[in-house]
């Protein structure tokens, strides 16, 4: 390493936020990343540890400590090479990840983490900045012909893949814009979509055809399946048109809470919140949409989505917002020694909830209350674990005010008559059964059908998404060419 006392010398320093009062102002992100100085002192922290265990703790397999010395060096143009050649879209993941990486880096022992994701972040900042990031377009085509289906990060990593080493791709999207959950799903302050955007130009740069609006199978009647399709392919088709098709559409169906009241007006899944914002702030106009405008706010679900939920209902002007969570609390700091290099359960505090939240743990809802078919409240009870079950504390009953409650507890699957409309078989949890082996991974019981993603491994990180997107697409290679190049 260029800096082997680096770890000894500096501290880590996070990245920074802009206040509070202006960011709620606006769908703008938020986080002020590192200039040139603090990012080489950063990259410094990384060990010469001998086993860089940060390396598997990513999904994508980042280089992670020779990326970190070339930005120790200052030689950020072959940093980005570095980069690029693991994972597809850095500037995904060095906003959205949450970093399984550090969590797996060996001076995390005993010390702060190297700030890889801030680092991961800064890179490819200054990678789009200087146009370091340009088409690479096949110089051979193959003649073969693959669709992808499902534009999120694994559809589009998997179409730059299969179009780079010269197969044609076309890309097909449901909904009215490429990006899946990224575009839909996470919120702009989050992840503005020009970074979206950009891709999008290089994938059709690289030879890659996009058609938006287009569903490819068919939805269950009365399906909250986010959908703005115009037209309709069936499955059939495609097999007829391609030689090889992908699925790698979101795990969408989302987690619902059948109590008593669950029909009262007032009561949403996040992602049918969620979206709204997102085309509004795209410059789509709207007929009705689900907005916390001086509304009491109930988020049930403590994770990611639920975060979302918190930080747009902040922003719309929400007169209070309550996060919900079934499990415990978890501690604030893990037991290291136990859990390192592994993924730490521990109490996490998002951007969003600095904001402006009450958090309630091991809290069940019982029932949703309402007048005139109007949500008003909800009552609730605490739970706690009792011999290896959840039961209900006697005397915990309350009952919490709601104008509107967001359903934010996860997804259960992908669309299911999707799957079947292909024929596709099932694992028990209602994804696409298909292994990740070497030799014809992610190829489904269907002939030339193959799935990866959310479709295939359930509801998941982007950094998965990316992974699975990419190894598909050397499997799909290998399926049309006999062999394939492509890195795994």
């Amino acid at each position: 390493m260029g800096k082997v006392t680096g770890f000894m010398e500096y501290e880590r320093l996070e990245e920074g936020y802009k206040p509070v009062p202006e960011r709620l102002k606006n769908y703008k992100e938020f986080v002020i990343g590192l200039n040139d100085e603090a990012a080489i002192k950063q990259a410094a922290r990384c060990m010469d540890c001998g086993t860089p265990f940060c390396n598997s703790g990513c999904p994508v397999n980042n280089i992670i400590p020779d990326f970190n010395d070339l930005v120790y060096q200052g030689d950020w143009k072959e940093a980005i090479e570095v980069l690029h050649s693991t994972n597809n879209f850095p500037e995904f993941t060095g906003r959205i990840c949450p970093a399984p990486c550090e969590a797996a880096c060996t001076l995390n022992v005993n010390d702060d983490a190297v700030g890889i994701k801030s680092i991961e972040h800064a890179i490819i900042d200054r990678a789009w900045e200087h146009g370091w990031v340009t088409p690479q377009p096949a110089k051979i085509k193959t003649g073969k012909k693959v669709a992808v289906v499902g534009s999120g990060p694994a559809g589009m990593a998997a179409a730059q893949q299969l179009a780079r080493v010269g197969h044609d791709v076309t890309l097909f999207e449901k909904n009215d814009r490429v990006g899946g959950l990224l575009r839909y799903g996470i919120p702009d302050f989050k992840m503005e979509k020009t970074h979206i955007d950009r891709r999008v130009e290089q994938l059709k740069a690289e030879g890659v055809t996009i058609r938006t609006s287009v569903l490819v199978g068919d939805l269950p009647k009365g399906s909250k399946v986010t959908n703005w399709a115009k037209e309709t392919i069936s499955p059939a088709q495609l097999q007829t048109d391609f030689d090889a098709v992908l699925l790698t559409g979101g795990s969408e169906q989302s987690r619902d809470l059948p109590v008593p009241g669950r029909d009262l007006d007032g009561i949403y899944f996040a992602m049918e919140f969620l979206p709204q914002q997102n085309k509004v702030n795209a410059g789509d106009k709207l007929k009705n949409q689900l907005r916390a405008d001086g509304k009491h706010v109930i988020v049930i679900g403590g994770g990611d989505t639920g975060s979302d939920c918190v930080g747009t209902s902040n922003r719309h002007g929400a007169v209070s917002v309550t996060q919900f969570e079934v499990m415990p609390q978890p501690p604030e700091e893990e037991n290291r020694p136990l859990t390192w290099p592994y993924w730490p359960m521990k109490l996490r505090t998002s951007s969003s909830h600095d904001e402006g939240c009450v958090r309630e743990f091991a809290i069940s809802t019982k029932e949703f209350i309402g007048e005139k078919g109007k949500l008003t409240g909800l009552k609730t009870v605490h739970i706690e674990l009792k011999d290896g079950k959840m039961v209900e504390i006697p005397g915990s009953e309350k009952t919490y005010k709601a104008d509107l409650v967001l359903l934010a507890m996860g997804f259960v699957n992908p669309v299911a008559t999707v799957l079947d409309a292909f024929g596709i078989d099932k694992d028990n949890r209602g994804n696409a059964r298909a292994s990740t082996d070497f030799t014809g991974g992610y190829a489904t019981n269907v002939a030339k059908v193959f799935a990866a993603g959310d479709m295939r491994r359930g509801q998941s990180l982007v950094v998965w998404a990316i992974r699975e997107g990419r190894q598909a697409a050397r499997s799909i290679d290998e399926f049309l060419m006999g062999y394939s190049d492509l890195p795994r």
